[in-house]
């Protein structure tokens, strides 16, 4: 027996989302069924609302409701140092350790051949325009520990180390292969701590 269209709808737009398979796209779609309306309109009205206020900072590119977003406009931040990440999930596992108190550079992803990804599908010319702004005296890249991150290291280093900025690799206290966002605060503090030249 088919599903009745609009369920078959929901079932179908909610198995698009990562890691939702058929069955969980299937339970997440019951589970909605049965909210009362009320329910459902705060669901509907938080999705619409994240995507109507929700952007890039126009300093370190990660996701805000302002731009700039709140820790670039904090004065009690470091602006002398930057931490590179791929992705705006690892800002926040960073924030959650509370031992990093610079700013960011988010990279919007890692260099990858294989995928088509090069140094100019990702927010690199970016990066080079503030530190040649001048103020930055290191950038310690945070990419993920595989080799997509490790190429992007790399990379960086090549091109940021003849402005005449430190640049400085996170310890590899996180498992190789792994994410930020999925490391806990103790690792990720010790990753920061133990970080070295490139």
């Amino acid at each position: 027996m088919d599903y009745p269209g609009p369920l078959a709808r929901l079932i179908d737009e909610l198995s698009k989302m990562p890691t939702v398979g058929p069955k969980t796209a299937q339970r997440l779609a019951f589970h909605i069924l049965r909210l009362s309306q009320a329910e459902a309109q705060v669901l509907a009205e938080a999705i619409l609302d994240v995507k109507q206020r929700m952007r890039t900072c126009s300093t370190c590119f990660t996701i805000t409701d302002v731009d700039p977003c709140a820790i670039c406009t904090n004065p009690a931040r470091a602006s002398g140092v930057l931490c590179v990440v791929e992705d705006p999930r690892d800002v926040i596992a960073l924030e959650r350790t509370r031992e990093f108190r610079g700013r960011y550079h988010v990279l919007h992803g890692a260099i990858s051949p294989l995928d088509g990804v090069g140094p100019d599908d990702l927010k690199i010319a970016e990066l080079l325009d503030r530190v040649r702004a001048g103020g930055v005296g290191e950038v310690i890249v945070a990419t993920n520990p595989r080799v997509e991150g490790e190429a992007t290291a790399i990379y960086l280093a090549r091109v940021l180390k003849p402005l005449g900025v430190r640049v400085t690799r996170i310890a590899h206290g996180l498992p190789v292969g792994g994410d930020l966002e999925y490391a806990d605060e103790v690792t990720l503090a010790r990753a920061l701590e133990g970080r070295r030249d490139l």
